[in-house]
């Protein structure tokens, strides 16, 4: 009647690392509101970012809000899906297209992130 499933694929540990992934979400998401929002040289400009963008604790901030978001989402989205009863084949191709995605959406947030001094000297 009922099948029994190992504790590897039950998705406990996608399951906490979603909780710890969403907790140090909400507490990036406060940091950057407060810096962003009630400190007072934040600055909106295009120049004022640019030279927040110097300093590498920003930098790391925004590597792990990236990081850390696209995690969080693809495994949210990716909790769905396990939900319904799929073919092997579609499950496999659905991780496989979350993986693309997410690797690729990061990489490319990454290299904006880290391209930034070099706009700085073109403008």
């Amino acid at each position: 009647m009922f099948k029994y499933q190992s504790v590897r694929n039950s998705g406990a540990k996608s399951w906490i690392l979603q909780r710890i992934s969403g907790i140090a979400l909400v507490v990036l998401m406060i940091g950057h509101y407060i810096l962003m929002h009630y400190h007072p040289d934040s600055g909106h400009t295009f120049e004022a970012v640019m030279a927040r963008m110097q300093h590498s604790w920003y930098r790391i901030i925004d590597l792990l809000f990236l990081t850390l978001g696209f995690y969080h989402g693809l495994n949210g989205i990716w909790g769905i899906f396990r939900d319904y009863n799929m073919k092997p084949w579609l499950k496999i191709s659905l991780l496989f297209a979350l993986v693309i995605l997410g690797i690729s959406f990061i990489a490319w947030g990454f290299n904006i992130i880290f391209s930034i001094p070099y706009l700085k000297n073109l403008t």
